[in-house]
């Protein structure tokens, strides 16, 4: 997968109801791991660290967007 930009972290980190800095964090490893493997942590980290849907959608979202 590719690193996103920052400017493409910021728009998915500054969505509405999203912790902001989960996203960031979560978003800015996205270039040492596959997808399945980034599939996996952010489900993980979503139970581990209690993240709103809003959050997940949004890390969800880059994984994405990093595909291509």
């Amino acid at each position: 997968m590719r690193r996103l930009t920052e400017e493409e972290i910021a728009k998915l980190a500054t969505r509405k109801g999203v912790k902001e800095n989960a996203v960031r964090n979560f978003l800015s490893t996205l270039g040492s791991l596959t997808p399945m493997e980034a599939g996996m942590n952010v489900s993980q980290d979503a139970r581990d660290y209690k993240w709103n849907a809003a959050t997940v959608k949004a890390i969800r979202d880059g994984i994405n967007l990093a595909k291509f």
